[in-house]
């Protein structure tokens, strides 16, 4: 066989593109709260019309950044996604 053989490309979905308001540079090195199970994530918030941006897995540390009492809070993680996801889903460590 010469030379090499290209992988099939893949279109990646317009949500798979993060906003550069959602990143934050350089990433955070200390954490304070990590997940305790799968979280889906926003980059504005959960909307009625939309799927999730994404996903944490469970153990995923974070910083919380802003929590006003809500069900929402907003964490940035070790790559420096500034991300919304459920309060009640984070564990202080």
């Amino acid at each position: 066989m010469k030379g090499f053989q290209r992988p099939a490309f893949i279109v990646l979905p317009e949500n798979s593109i993060v906003p550069d308001e959602n990143l934050i540079t350089p990433p955070p090195n200390q954490f304070t709260h990590e997940l305790i199970r799968r979280e889906p994530f926003y980059f504005i918030g959960p909307q009625q019309d939309r799927p999730p941006d994404g996903e944490l897995s469970e153990g995923t540390k974070v910083v919380l950044l802003v929590y006003e009492g809500d069900a929402y809070c907003h964490v940035a993680d070790e790559q420096g996604l500034y991300i919304v996801v459920a309060y009640h889903s984070l564990r202080e460590i």
